[in-house]
Parts: C-alpha cells; structure tokens; sequence
C-alpha cells in the first residue's frame, strides 16, 4: 500500500493543511488585537495632548461653544482665539477678538448690554484666568474698559475686558464661566 494512502484505503493524511488552518486562526485575529491595540494608544495620546494644550487655538470657537457660552464673536472679527477648559464644578471659554467699534457694539447687544456698562480702566479678567491663556491684560499704558456680565444659573457669567488702543479696532477678551 504505497502511493501516500492511509492505512485502511482512505485519504491521503494532510497534517500541513491542518497545521496551516489552526495558523491562520491564531495569527489572524492576535494580529488584529495587535493593531487594534497601538491605534487606541495612539489615539489616548493624542487627546491627553489636546486636553493638556495650554493657550488659545486660532479661530472661532464652534457654534454650540458660543451659544452654550453665550459667547457671539462678531462676523469679520480678526485674531479670533479661544480655549475651553472642563471640570466638574466649572467650565469656561476663552476667547479674544479683534473687531470694529460696530462689532464691539453688537457684541455687546447680542449679550444683552451696552457700551456704557463698560467701566473705564477697569480690568474684569483674574490674573490666574489670563496667565491660563497668556494673556497680559491690565499693563500699564494701555486704554482698558471691563465688566462682569451675570446672569441667573444656568446662563454662563461673563468677564469682558477691552482693550481701547486703536478704538477704531478694539481687542475683546472674554472669559465665559459656566457652572452646571
């Protein structure tokens, strides 16, 4: 009985086969696991980065931002910054622009106050809530106005400072505190 028959007359034995098959199911999903597990990583990584990011990122914060903040930087502002921060007890928005002297206005009214709630050479923004950012807000020398906008829980209480250098062109920083 030669010519590769097992004994008995059935097929021919194909241990390799079967080698290759318990392979195959062993390897194929311990590699998935394996790059399932360096793209979590990698992805954790990335966010710890964001969250620990310090200072304001370019450009406008997204509209549910600036509505849960009640934040609405003027269209056509420039220098547009902002920066969220998250705990438990408090969040708050960071945010500065550079707009007209009629989008400061509107600014203002879109909020639900005026030019003249603006207390000259007042700086509302806590030395603690501008080093956050970077900010150097209240410097000698410059031409500062601030107020503290509140408004009954849960609306978000405002802390605006403007800085009146070029009053063509007034720089708004704004910090925003929400506490659910």
């Amino acid at each position: 009985m030669s010519g590769g028959s097992t004994p008995g007359g059935g097929r021919p034995s194909r241990r390799w086969l079967r080698a290759v098959i318990v392979f195959l199911l062993i390897a194929i999903p311990a590699g998935y696991l394996v790059i399932s597990a360096i793209q979590s990583r990698n992805g954790g990584e990335e966010k710890a980065e964001a969250a620990s990011a310090k200072g304001l990122s370019a450009g406008y914060p997204t509209r549910v931002q600036r509505r849960i903040y009640d934040v609405p930087v003027p269209p056509q502002s420039k220098k547009v910054g902002f920066y969220e921060t998250n705990s438990w007890k408090v969040s708050s928005l960071y945010v500065q622009f550079v707009t007209s002297s009629d989008g400061l206005d509107s600014f203002l009214h879109r909020i639900g106050t005026g030019r003249s709630a603006l207390d000259k050479g007042k700086v509302t923004i806590t030395g603690a809530q501008a080093k956050k950012v970077g900010w150097q807000v209240g410097e000698a020398g410059h031409d500062w106005a601030g107020m503290e906008f509140k408004q009954k829980d849960p609306q978000p209480k405002l802390r605006i400072t403007v800085k009146f250098d070029n009053p063509a062109h007034p720089k708004v920083y704004v910090v925003s505190t929400v506490t659910p």
